[in-house]
């Protein structure tokens, strides 16, 4: 178990009394619980029926967007795709089949439903203002790579070409499949010793960094993460440090927090000692998660 050191804060979300009014959690204290969690979490997780269903499936830990080369031209464009600004200006096509195949590289493949081209379309253009757009002038149907929970892998995805641009704009056209019902419950009351994780953003340093997000309050040190790692899993506990008994703002800041592993992350099962499920990919800037 080691704690791990911040990075910038990215920003404030909804009011919370994370942090503030509770008396401060010693940082022995602190390990104490989420290192007790963290091993009954992966004990309940190794072996079990989650487990298999979650290393057969298709769970995304990646963008399902992935922009042409050299985007964006300038402020327009990158403000047209943030907003979420497009225009259609040339018929979409139907799905060809109703399936589409995920492979991985160790050559396993599955089978999914495949969305339509007019869904993936939806899924980008949510603007639909009278400012700056990106012109669609086609769309075809192809693959991208993508990290999942099970490695790299091609999946399905729906390529549009957008005008001024050399590469397509290209979008995932299968979903997630549902999330299996984890093998432990919750913990059932949030403190500053232990609360749940904001989400995954991004592995890195040849699979040893992760990228993770954490919630804290206003009036203490910021957010810790500690990590218990096994053959099958890693385990993130989030804890607040320096809580103060004091008065405080109700203000929910969330930082981006970095995890050091001693081994790369490969397929191991990323978990949330606080809920006891895997921890959620969350694009940057987007408060939806992957999967719920």
């Amino acid at each position: 178990m080691r704690s791990v050191k911040l990075l910038v804060v990215t920003g404030l979300a909804a009011a919370s009394t994370l942090g503030c009014g509770d008396a401060a959690t010693p940082g022995g204290d602190r390990a104490v619980v989420g290192t007790e969690r963290a091993r009954e979490v992966a004990a309940a997780w190794t072996g079990s029926e989650a487990a298999r269903v979650w290393r057969q499936g298709y769970y995304p830990l990646g963008d399902a967007v992935q922009l042409p080369d050299k985007a964006f031209h300038d402020d327009n464009d990158k403000h047209a795709y943030i907003t979420g600004n497009f225009r259609l200006e040339a018929p979409l096509p139907g799905t060809t089949k109703p399936e589409g195949e995920v492979r991985w590289s160790d050559g396993r493949s599955l089978t999914l439903p495949l969305t339509t081209a007019r869904s993936a379309y939806d899924e980008l253009a949510r603007g639909g203002n009278s400012g700056p757009s990106l012109r669609v002038t086609g769309a075809r149907l192809g693959t991208m790579t993508l990290l999942t929970s099970r490695g790299t892998a091609t999946v399905p995805a729906w390529l549009f070409t957008i005008k001024g641009y050399d590469t397509p704009l290209k979008r995932v056209a299968v979903t997630p499949g549902k999330l299996p019902r984890p093998p432990i419950g919750p913990v059932r009351k949030q403190t500053a010793a232990l609360g749940p994780l904001g989400g995954f953003e991004a592995v890195a340093g040849n699979g040893r960094t992760l990228t993770v997000r954490a919630d804290h309050g206003a009036c203490d040190d910021g957010p810790a993460v500690d990590v218990l790692e096994t053959q099958d899993s890693v385990v993130l506990s989030a804890s607040i440090r320096g809580v103060s008994d004091g008065p405080c703002t109700s203000e929910l800041r969330t930082e981006k927090v970095t995890v050091k592993l001693r081994g790369p992350f490969g397929r191991r099962i990323l978990l949330d000692a606080f809920t006891g499920r895997p921890v959620p990919y969350r694009q940057p800037g987007s408060a939806s998660p992957s999967w719920s």
